[in-house]
């Protein structure tokens, strides 16, 4: 309004619109228009004062009026849309709706004019810039990072990279990772307060899935893994809304800038190769820079003021430890990244609370330890203890075939003899039948089975069959000829063609 201002007190000076628009400051039309207004309310007059702003901009504002062909065709049904629109319905769908149900007979263009009207008329969602303190906060993010074939086996792995950053001095840290489980979260972690010596008061992370099991606004469920190496080092997890990266804005900033201003034009041997080139770019360019935000030296800030605030190291490191809810199958197994660990048979179709290190296994049921293992790298390998197993099968491992024959030799040369001969066969193997034999001085007794076995042996029948035959009709308590009997050879195991009696046959 400083305009309309001038133009007052150059008309109470006397001056004439000629000469007011000789000096470009407007024309000689909206002159006599400013001039009849301030006529009218006593503005020209020298003993009055002028104007204030608000009075100008009443007296003077421009009161637009759209013309009939500037109108939405959809404005009857402003109301109606702007609800449908604040639903979150496509404008498709409400041109449709009218067109169908209201008997709109308007273009989808003119619904279109209409939403980025009722768009425009909306409050702006300004963001408010957080402000931080010095090791109060870091904000920690992951970033795709190029895929790297290591000159020494030609393995093509896939990368990423681990961002944290200081939050007030702008200092990072930056590893190259292939991987993004909880073992890596947890020791990139590690390896980043080691790097600023030091811990902050918080880590501001977005959700994923190696630090956040549920997203939530208000109450976000922390994987118990990171929940314990932040109690391990003194500080707080602080996760962001889901689908609101804006809330770590710094260390998004911090990943873009790895990804425009270290990663191009460089080449990786290996893993280690990469990482060693980022921590030489961050202490030689990425810290030692002006921050386009802070104006300042990222380093120096952190020299100079930071460091100093930062929490100590604890003086024992925190167990990195993760843990993952399994199922215990059927075989009293439990699987854990590829690799199989057994519990006691009694908790088969549990579920178990699995704490895996660097080195061990442990698994807890209702927060007791069940089982210990040592951690298998190997994909697809078992860890399985023998007591963990039921009785029937502990006692069926630990009858091998050496058990089976010191058995039979301690209950005598006949059955010693038999279990030699199914041993021997060429295309079987026969442990089965042998500790089925074997089982017979259980329920016999070592001499009746004795007795069986030299009987069987006698007529070249040594079976499991033969020998339950001969216990269960008590033909080991017969009388035995000491002459062969090839011709009745097959008569425990088959039954003669001509001999109904075997133990009659036996007898005689």
């Amino acid at each position: 309004m400083y305009q309309y201002r001038q133009v007052l007190v150059r008309m109470r000076q006397g001056d004439s619109d000629r000469d007011i628009d000789r000096s470009k400051i407007m024309g000689r039309k909206k002159l006599a228009a400013v001039r009849e207004i301030a006529t009218e309310r006593g503005w020209l007059s020298p003993g009055n004062a002028l104007p204030d702003d608000t009075q100008l901009a009443t007296a003077f504002s421009r009161k637009e009026f759209l013309p009939a062909s500037c109108i939405s065709s959809a404005e009857p049904w402003r109301e109606q849309i702007a609800q449908w629109h604040d639903a979150g319905v496509p404008g498709t769908t409400i041109h449709g709706a009218l067109v169908r149900n209201h008997g709109y007979e308007g273009s989808y263009s003119s619904v279109y004019r209409l939403l980025q009207q009722l768009k425009a008329e909306l409050t702006p969602d300004v963001p408010m810039r957080l402000e931080f303190k010095p090791a109060d906060a870091a904000q920690v993010d992951f970033g795709a990072g190029p895929t790297i074939t290591d000159a020494h086996t030609g393995e093509i792995h896939k990368t990423w990279f681990f961002v944290m950053t200081l939050c007030w001095s702008r200092h990072q840290y930056v590893e190259f990772v292939r991987d993004q489980s909880v073992d890596t979260w947890l020791l990139c972690h590690r390896h980043a307060f080691e790097w600023f010596n030091g811990v902050v008061a918080r880590v501001i992370i977005d959700n994923p899935k190696c630090a956040i099991v549920k997203a939530c606004i208000y109450e976000p469920e922390v994987q118990r893994a990171y929940a314990q190496c932040a109690e391990g080092y003194s500080f707080k997890v602080d996760p962001c809304p889901p689908r609101d990266p804006a809330k770590k804005g710094i260390v998004e900033s911090g990943v873009k800038y790895v990804k425009s201003s270290f990663l191009p034009l460089r080449e990786f041997r290996d893993l280690d190769d990469a990482n060693r080139q980022a921590q030489a770019w961050v202490m030689q360019e990425a810290s030692t820079r002006t921050h386009g935000t802070t104006r300042e030296v990222p380093l120096k800030r952190f020299e100079d003021v930071e460091q100093a605030l930062l929490l100590p190291l604890p003086d024992v490191q925190p167990e990195l430890a993760t843990w993952a809810r399994v199922k215990v199958h059927r075989d009293a197994h439990v699987q854990f990244q590829r690799a199989y660990y057994s519990v006691p048979f009694r908790l088969a179709g549990k579920d178990l609370w699995l704490k895996a290190t660097a080195t061990m296994v442990q698994l807890y049921y209702e927060h007791e330890l069940s089982a210990s293992h040592v951690r298998q790298t190997a994909p697809g390998t078992r860890s399985t203890v023998a007591d963990h197993m039921p009785p029937a099968a502990q006692a069926w491992q630990l009858h091998d075939t050496q058990w089976c024959l010191r058995e039979a030799q301690r209950i005598g040369p006949s059955c010693h003899a038999l279990v030699h001969a199914l041993f021997g066969d060429q295309v079987l193997i026969k442990l089965r039948a042998v500790q089925g034999v074997l089982r017979f001085a259980q329920q016999f007794g070592a001499s009746r089975l004795e007795a069986a076995c030299r009987r069987a042996n006698h007529f070249g029948t040594p079976s499991y069959k033969a020998v339950k035959l001969i216990l269960q009709k008590g033909l080991d308590q017969s009388w035995l000829s000491t002459e062969p009997a090839e011709s009745s050879a097959t008569t425990y195991t088959h039954g003669g063609r001509f001999c109904r009696d075997t133990q009659t046959l036996l007898i005689h």
